[in-house]
């Protein structure tokens, strides 16, 4: 039987809303990280100043100089081509009649799980390769910093980096093995250096920058950014449909889960990456 708009019913916005677009929000480390989002089903362009201009100092009725122009570049994303995130969740109608606990919300957290783990590659490492998206190690033009498994003065360092250039970071994104290499660190009376926590009630920090922990990240590798400068497209229309008849010969009921992301900069130097091979 073909499967068509009567035989595969699509969840309405709100309930898509609920479904999908908030957990995935919570669920992924990137988008938690406080980028600064938009949403769009069409090609988004989004203007940046490349360069500013020098105003002058002007006394009362003297004339103004008007030989500055500010140059304007320009981000495109969400390109027509932009490939999508799909996946079909196959469950049984027998699970769904017999389960005592509401099998929905397992089945939920699984859809939302692994949209997320696959969303939350491609933002980090996407290769742009095939239509995909460009993730942030791969963004052209970013500077690199050594950092170190055994010290912390790199950290320090690359703050510093981006601080000569008044640039405020608030992220480190660190592979979860590396952080708690750092975390071990103790002062000369053997006290750990490092605060904070979920045991503590707060967030992870270094150096009073909230650490995102991500198993995403390969070890040795890392992100100091300003997160308001890294801007990610949400695609307005995600679809989560239910598949009532096309496993129908296997008693079976599917979920189709369709959503697209894509990511760029709004400033460059709003990003340094972290490697323990530049060290």
């Amino acid at each position: 039987m073909a499967n068509n708009t009567t035989t595969a019913p699509q969840l309405i916005e709100d309930q898509v809303k609920g479904v999908l677009v908030e957990p995935l929000e919570a669920a992924s480390v990137v988008l938690q990280a406080g980028p600064t989002m938009f949403n769009s089903s069409e090609p988004l362009r989004i203007k940046t100043l490349e360069d500013g201009f020098n105003p002058g100092i002007v006394g009362e009725n003297e004339l103004i100089p008007d030989d500055g122009e500010a140059t304007f570049g320009e981000i495109k994303l969400m390109p027509t081509e932009r490939k999508s995130i799909k996946a079909i969740i196959r469950t049984s109608n027998e699970l769904i009649r017999q389960s005592t606990v509401g099998v929905s919300q397992t089945l939920q957290a699984r859809l939302v799980k692994d949209v997320a783990t696959k969303l939350d590659n491609e933002l980090l490492s996407g290769t742009g390769a095939s239509d995909g998206i460009t993730g942030l190690l791969n963004q052209p033009g970013l500077e690199t910093a050594p950092i170190s498994f055994t010290d912390t003065d790199p950290y320090l360092d690359a703050l510093a980096a981006m601080a000569a250039k008044e640039i405020t970071p608030n992220r480190f994104i660190l592979n979860g093995t590396d952080f708690f290499e750092l975390r071990k660190i103790k002062d000369a009376d053997g006290r750990y250096i490092m605060s904070g926590g979920p045991a503590e009630g707060t967030p992870y920090k270094l150096f009073e920058i909230p650490v995102t922990i991500t198993n995403k990240l390969a070890r040795g590798k890392g992100i100091l950014a300003n997160m308001n400068d890294i801007a990610i497209v949400r695609d307005i229309d995600p679809q989560v449909t239910i598949l009532t008849e096309r496993y129908a010969e296997y008693d079976q009921v599917g979920i189709r889960v369709t959503t697209r992301y894509d990511l760029g900069l709004l400033r460059t130097d709003s990003v340094l990456l972290l490697d323990t091979e530049e060290a």
